[in-house]
Formats: structure tokens, C-alpha cells, sequence
């Protein structure tokens, strides 16, 4: 107990709802409840368990009469006595006892003294005024007023509370920036449900932070982060902070293909005028340019897929949007690569619900805008983002395989993948007939509508001038090709194909991204072909009927394994021939103009290894070569210093380049190396991005931002760069997070084991933690398991053991003769791959696995589902 005088006003006369709250308790709930649950749905009262018998503790008797009226009756501190345990009333741990003249005559305590903050073991709870502790709270300790309470602050660093048990008269400290960064996000969260009074559990505010950020995770940051677009809502997400027309109002964008949404938007645009929803139908063929180009005079939401529901009471069809996860607080559309990276994480805390929906939403845009699109925005009807459909799909599937219509959820997807991988990745101008490589190359005229056009200026003014324009009049002009830019034209062709990419933006793609077939994007698709050829063969029989709505054009109307398998092999071996490079120990970038690799190193270059693109001898290669180019204090760094150049004024950072890190990347290279068997690299740099990841949390009132500069022990969610940081805005407590870094953590935490969480949890960094385990290898690696279902290759997995460069050993068919997973002759290190497209690499019966580590562990996953 604290002898300061408090900082807080006593709570000296409480209504008789709060006079019964305190007699019997706090609250009958989980101190670690969900907000919802902990302040706004259920206000009941609870009993206190009683006070545990520590060291000092005697047993003599009691009456009620040897209970001092005051707690500051000085008699009491000069004698130690605490009451039987069976007859402690709830608040005896806030209460000094004096016993009786009988008693003292007849025991003689134990001489120990008393820390400052000695308590029994019932955990301590706070009785809050929410205006008055808050206002305190800020006035004493956000020094520099950003309603935030972090290491930057200078204030005393301490305030005291009023226990529960006490009426709010005995006071205890809370001190140190995380607990009072906590005490300001529980008090910001009660006031938000309206709360004027609360009990407030102790074990809030010093709870790990490694289980708290897992924790808010789970209850608020993906509940916070999901929307549904219908009727219900639609005023809210059809508003589009990027219109900047001048007749801005709600615009629902239907495709032909689905005339129940039209009826159904019409509807409630006629029963609700206010909203001033407009409702038209898309073209036929809305990835025309001319027709996308001229929709951003009136941009407005894609229809998504929607659920039937119960009919309206007069009789019409009523829908119900399916929901998704959006990337940040400030988002309303559905978004590409995003969704993937998500679905990682919702997977961990048990939300297929989410995952299945989301892979609905995309076979959806599939079917009826031909392409995953880059979010369902008009102005993104001619891009695309990074495909990772097949890979989601797979893992949605094998959590939900055991639910009706479950295989025909998977058809679906992987009918809507065959379309998108004819349609949009196979076909000029993405495809590059004469490499065999596909690129980013979406269509579009003009200047990118959803950037404001004044993000240019620097570019289009000296042609405005050139005209003898203004600015505006030239951007309408260009647009519609009043005026000839050849130069201009492939400048925005570069930048469109930078965003398609997701890699906006970075010196490695800009002014060229057009032109290079990259790793990522390949090896996506290498992944793509080797699970639709594992499924068809696995699933449907070896032969996949393709219905007339899901055909691309010139399809055939069945596909075979074998065809994709062939395919597969076929882009990896122009991969090896292209893009990899034996002396770097790495894949690049190949730019299909000028016929070589750029040079440039980017950390996705593990991306091979995660899609199982490299042979067990490139991966360990990548291992020693690569790996420590990219490793910092933070885990991967987006690209090497060296690659990225000086910058300054006249060429500033670009947010995909050193030093930042992305979630994206750490998550795939862990996932890579747990393929290949490098469990403990896969490890280090987990613990590596998770330590970065709580020490700001930790540091910083519980920010969780979209990037973070890994090369920064400090403060890295201080980012410069354009666009700033998604996440760090945020007054008194941060609500959502970011969507794939909340995924990385609690994907991550998959991968570290038991002892690594700990020392999490204490803050430690990895170079500490390795000393404190050097010599102790057992502590490092413990607890782990390879996961399972990331199926290994049995040449992996020998490779892994042996790292020594040498030959390659396959397995045998009995006879001496090295086989592949099919089952046929494997002679040279060219078959590997053939083999792992295969059912041992790939097949049915590795399901199975996923399944059940998935259910144990979560997803230590990523690679081959």
C-alpha cells in the first residue's frame, strides 16, 4: 500500500447500485473479457474469492470487534496479523487487522517486513471514476498531448487507484508506461460503452503483453476490422473518401450476371431516398478501358457476394452481405493480397467462418469481373493484386471439410483460379509469350483515379506548362487523349503495374515494373499450377469438368493434372534458367525488354522457397547467401541497402525498400524455411519480427502499425515514407490494428515455441535471449514440432540434415532405384519438382495433417496446405 496521498478524488458516496457492486464484488466476469462483454453487455455483480494464506499467515482468533473502523488506525502498522483464511471477508487484503489484547498475549507474529506493494493472492481490483481517472490520468502523464502514454512522455510515471474492496478509500499504485498506457486504453474503451464507474481488474493492466496483443487480437482488432455491404450499411461503405467529384454521392455497381442484387439495392434505395443510393448496372465487359476510364466521373462499390436470407414480411427476396476483413480501420472494400495474408491469422483464432467468405468474395469477382480485383472499387476493374486464391482455398477447405458442401466450396475455387489463371495472368499483356513469364501489366488510360490528381503535380506540371495549360485542364485532356505523352504513357504504365503488384512503391519497380516478370508473381503462379494439379488429381478424379460460366476464352472444357503438372515444371525450369543466380544465391527479377535479371534483391526472393520453386540445394544456398543480406533487428528487411541506393530531398525512401519491413514477407520466408526444414531460421527471424512487433506495442500505448522500420530498436512504427503509417493515429487506444500484421503475430506465435513466448513476454531481444540459451540448445528449440501439414519432401528433409551441398538422395522404390512422389524413376535433380507437384507432396492424404496441427498449433503454416 502506497502512504502518498492519492491524485484521484475518494469515492466517498456511491449510488445504491454502487454501494452493492462494491459489499459484493466486481463484476462476475473473465478479467479478460472482451470490451463488449467487460463493459458494455453485463453489469452484474460478483463475489471476491477470498484472500490465500501466504508466509505470515496466523490463525487466531476472530471476532468482528477486533476489526478497526479506520484502515489508518496507526496501532495497526506496528502489528502483523491477518485473519483465518476461512473467515476473511472480501476485502481483508486491503485491510489492516488489529487483534485483540487476548490475542497478542497469546501469539507473537513473525517479524517481516512489508514491501510497498505486499498483497495477498486474490488479484486486486480498482474502483474508477472513468471522466475523473482519465482526465487525471492525461493531465499527469501525456506530456506531449497526443492522448497517447508512451516512453516519449515525461510524467512521474505512477498513479494511484482506489481498491474495490475498500469503497475506493485504500490506494495502490500503478505505475510504469505499459500498465499506464493499459489503464488509458480500459478507461477509453469503458467510456465508449458509457460507463461512469467501473471495477476495474488489476490483471488488465499487467497482463503479459505478449498474451494482450494475442488477446486484442482475437476479441477486438478482426471483430473491429470486419464489414458486410448491404442494405444494413451501405450509406457507411459506399462512401468513398477517394471520390473527389464534384456530385459525390453512394453508387452501387452491379454485374449483369447478378440481377437479385439489383432488385434487392433498388429496393432499399426506394425505401430509404436519404441515401441518395444509385444503382446502376456494369457493362458486359467492365475491364474495357474506355469504359473504366470514363466510370470515374462517377466511381463508385462493386457489388460482392451476398447470402439469401429469410423474405422481407411482404414477400421479396431479402440477402445479406457476407463479410470480410478489411486491412485497416479505414477501409470498407475488399481487398486483395490482404485477405490472403489474413486469412493466415483468422485461421489461428478459429474463424473459418471469415476465410470461407472471403474465398466466396473472390470467386465472385471471378466470375463477374474477371480478376481478383485489387479492392471492389470501379476504378480498380483493370487490376488485379498478388493470386493466392488456390493456397487460401485449400487451407479454408481443410478446416471446414467435414460441413455440407464443402467440396463443391472447393470446386468453386478452384474453377474460379483455372478463369483468373487464363484470363488475367496467361494472357497479354501480363503473359510474355517469348520468356514463357508473366508480369504486372494491368490496363488503365490516363492518371490512376483513386490517387488524388495533385499526388503528380510534380510530374504533369511541366507538361501542363508545355500545353499552355492549367493543371486540371491538362489532367482531362491526357485522360482522354486530347494530347499525345508517349513519355507520359509509360511512366503511368509502370506505376499502374507497381500498385497491381501490392509493391507500392519501390526503387526496384519503379519506371520499370511493367516490364519484369518478378519472382513473386511467378512463383505465385508456379504454386497456383502445382495445387489446381494436387486438387484435380486428388479431388475430382483426375478430370475437372469446367462449366460454361467459369470458362475463360478458348478454354477447353475439362482439365487433367497432368497438363498442370506439366506446367508447373515447365515455368520452373525458366525460372532456374532466368531468374536464379548461383553466385548471389538468390532469384531476381527478369526484365523481359532488355533480357537479363535486374539485380536488384528483394526479400521476395523467398518467395520461391516458399511456393517450393527451389531445389533443396538453391534453398540452402539462399540460406548462406541470401538470408544474411536481408536479416536486421526486426527480421526481413524489404531490400538491401545497396540495391535501394542513396536518398534524400531529390529521391526519397520509397515504403517497399530498406529499411522498412512488411508482415508479407516475414510470413512467407518463415513459411519457406519451415518447407525446406530450416526450422531454426524459420524461428529466429519470428522471434526476431514478434520482438519488434511487442516492444512497440509495449512502448507505445498498444500501436500496431501497417510497417515498421526493422533496422529501428527504438520506436519502429516511425515510418517516413509516402503514404505514412496506417495504425499510428489513434487517441487513447488503438481499436484494430493492422490486418496481416495482426495475422503475423498470431501466426508467428506458431512457430516460436514455449520458451521463446516467454521471453517475449518479457521484452527480450533475440541477441539476449541466444545468450541466455547459448549452450543450452535444448531451451531454444524446444517444444517445437515441424508442422505436419507444410509436407516435406523426403529430399527436403534429408537435404535439411545434411547441409553439406552434397548429392541429393531421393527414396527408393525397393529395387535401388531413386522414385518420385508419382511413384516413377527420378534420375537427376530436374524430376525433384515434378515430384513434389506430386500426391506425396501434394496429395490427398496430406490433408489430413493440416488438419490436425492446424487444430493443436494453429498455423506454423504457409507452405503446400
Amino acid at each position: 500500500m502506497s502512504s502518498q496521498k492519492s491524485s484521484l478524488p475518494i469515492h466517498t458516496k456511491l449510488n445504491t447500485a454502487d454501494e452493492d457492486l462494491v459489499r459484493k464484488g466486481t463484476l462476475n466476469l473473465d478479467p479478460y473479457a472482451p470490451p463488449e462483454v467487460y463493459y458494455g453487455e453485463s453489469h452484474g455483480p460478483r463475489k471476491v474469492g477470498g484472500k490465500g494464506r501466504t508466509y505470515s499467515a496466523v490463525s487466531p482468533p476472530y471476532s468482528p470487534s477486533d476489526v478497526p473502523r479506520s484502515p489508518y488506525d496507526p496501532k495497526s502498522y506496528n502489528k502483523r496479523w491477518t485473519l483465518p483464511s476461512r473467515s476473511i471477508p472480501a476485502d481483508a487484503h486491503d485491510t489492516q487487522i488489529e487483534p485483540s489484547k487476548s490475542t497478542v498475549s497469546a501469539f507473537k507474529a513473525p517479524l517481516r517486513r512489508t514491501s510497498h506493494d505486499a498483497q495477498g493472492n486474490t488479484p486486486r481490483r480498482y474502483l474508477c471514476n472513468v471522466e475523473d481517472t482519465l482526465s487525471t490520468l492525461l493531465a499527469r502523464e501525456d506530456t506531449d498531448h497526443n492522448i497517447q502514454i508512451t516512453i516519449e512522455d515525461h510524467g512521474p510515471k505512477t498513479i494511484q487507484l482506489g481498491t474495490a474492496a475498500s469503497g475506493g478509500y485504500r490506494h495502490f499504485d500503478v505505475r510504469g508506461t505499459y500498465m499506464l498506457s493499459n489503464l488509458l486504453q480500459e478507461l477509453t474503451l469503458a467510456k465508449k460503452y458509457g460507463r461512469k464507474q467501473i471495477v476495474l481488474d488489476e490483471s488488465r493492466l499487467n497482463e503479459n503483453p505478449v498474451n494482450r496483443f494475442a488477446r486484442l487480437i482475437k476479441d477486438q482488432f478482426w471483430p473491429n476490422l470486419t464489414r458486410r455491404i448491404d442494405g444494413g450499411n451501405i450509406a457507411a461503405v459506399a462512401k468513398d473518401p477517394k471520390d473527389w467529384t464534384a456530385n459525390s454521392h453512394p453508387r452501387m455497381y452491379i454485374p449483369v450476371g447478378a440481377p437479385e442484387q439489383f432488385e434487392y439495392y433498388t429496393r432499399v434505395a426506394k425505401q430509404h431516398p436519404e441515401l441518395k443510393l444509385e444503382v446502376l448496372y456494369l457493362n458486359a465487359d467492365p475491364s474495357n478501358e474506355e469504359y473504366v476510364r470514363d466510370l470515374n466521373e462517377a466511381p463508385g462499390l462493386l457489388a460482392v457476394a451476398m447470402e439469401r436470407i429469410a423474405d422481407t414480411p411482404d414477400g421479396h427476396p431479402d440477402y445479406r452481405g457476407l463479410p470480410f476483413v478489411v486491412p485497416g480501420g479505414r477501409f470498407n472494400e475488399l481487398y486483395g493480397w490482404d485477405s490472403y495474408m489474413e486469412t493466415l491469422g483468422l485461421l489461428v483464432n478459429d474463424r473459418e467462418d471469415l476465410c470461407e467468405a472471403m474465398v466466396k468474395h473472390f470467386c465472385f469477382c471471378i466470375r463477374h469481373y474477371g480478376k481478383i480485383l485489387n479492392a471492389n472499387r470501379t476504378y480498380y476493374l483493370c487490376r488485379s493484386q498478388p493470386p493466392f486464391l488456390t493456397d487460401m482455398a485449400l487451407r479454408v477447405y481443410d478446416r471446414i471439410k467435414h460441413k455440407p458442401n464443402s467440396l463443391q466450396f472447393l470446386k468453386d475455387a478452384i474453377l474460379a483460379a483455372i478463369k483468373d489463371y487464363y484470363g488475367t495472368w496467361m494472357s497479354k499483356p501480363r503473359f510474355d509469350p517469348v520468356s514463357g513469364l508473366s508480369r504486372y501489366v494491368p490496363g488503365g488510360l490516363g492518371v490512376p483515379p483513386e490517387t488524388e490528381a495533385s499526388h503528380f503535380v510534380h510530374v504533369l506540371m511541366p507538361y501542363a506548362t508545355k500545353h499552355g495549360m492549367s493543371f486540371d485542364e491538362f489532367v482531362k485532356a491526357y485522360n482522354y487523349g486530347h494530347v499525345y505523352e508517349p513519355e507520359l504513357d509509360d511512366y503511368f504504365l509502370h506505376d499502374r503495374a507497381v500498385r497491381e503488384s501490392g509493391h507500392d512503391t519501390s526503387y526496384r519497380l519503379e519506371k520499370v515494373a511493367a516490364h519484369l516478370a518478378t519472382i513473386d508473381l511467378n512463383s505465385l503462379l508456379y504454386k497456383m499450377e502445382c495445387d489446381i494439379a494436387r486438387t484435380i488429381r486428388a479431388f475430382f478424379g483426375d478430370k475437372l469438368q469446367i462449366p460454361p460460366e467459369w470458362q475463360a476464352p478458348g478454354q477447353e472444357t475439362f482439365e487433367i493434372s497432368s497438363t498442370w503438372d506439366r506446367r508447373a515444371k515447365k515455368r520452373r525450369l525458366i525460372m532456374e534458367k532466368l531468374m536464379w543466380s548461383e553466385e548471389k544465391g538468390m532469384y531476381f527479377d527478369y526484365n523481359t525488354v532488355k533480357k537479363q535479371q535486374t539485380g536488384y534483391e528483394s526479400a521476395t526472393t523467398f518467395w520461391a522457397m516458399w511456393a517450393g520453386v527451389a531445389t533443396p540445394r538453391q534453398a540452402q544456398l539462399m540460406v548462406e547467401k541470401a538470408l544474411p543480406r536481408f536479416e536486421v533487428h526486426g527480421g526481413l528487411v524489404s531490400g538491401t541497402e545497396e540495391s535501394r541506393g542513396p536518398v534524400g530531398l531529390s529521391r526519397p525512401n520509397r515504403q517497399w525498400d530498406y529499411p522498412f519491413g512488411w508482415a508479407p514477407q516475414q510470413i512467407l520466408a518463415w513459411t519457406g524455411f519451415l518447407r525446406y526444414g530450416y526450422d531454426e531460421e524459420a524461428q529466429r527471424l519470428a522471434y526476431r519480427w514478434l520482438y519488434m512487433c511487442t516492444k512497440a506495442f509495449v512502448d507505445f500505448n498498444g500501436v500496431v502499425v501497417e510497417k515498421y522500420d526493422v533496422t529501428q530498436q527504438i520506436s519502429p512504427h516511425k515510418v517516413e515514407a509516402e503514404y505514412g503509417n496506417q495504425g499510428s493515429d489513434f487517441k487513447g487506444v488503438a481499436t484494430e490494428g493492422f490486418g496481416w500484421v495482426n495475422a503475423s503475430y498470431v501466426y508467428g506465435l506458431q512457430i516460436v515455441n514455449a520458451h521463446m513466448k516467454r521471453a517475449l513476454g518479457a521484452v527480450t531481444t533475440w541477441d539476449t535471449f541466444k545468450k541466455m540459451t547459448e549452450g543450452h540448445g535444448d531451451a531454444e528449440h524446444a517444444d517445437f514440432e515441424a508442422p505436419t501439414h507444410v509436407h516435406v519432401s523426403p529430399h527436403v528433409q534429408e537435404t535439411a540434415a545434411m547441409r553439406d551441398g552434397s548429392a541429393l538422395p531421393l527414396p527408393h522404390n525397393g529395387h535401388g532405384e531413386e522414385v518420385g512422389a508419382d511413384g516413377h524413376e527420378v534420375h537427376d535433380q530436374e524430376h525433384f519438382h515434378e515430384a513434389q507437384c506430386g500426391d506425396e507432396f501434394y496429395g490427398h492424404e496430406a490433408l489430413p495433417h493440416s488438419h490436425e496441427f492446424e487444430r493443436e498449433h494453429g498455423p506454423a503454416s504457409g507452405a503446400a496446405s
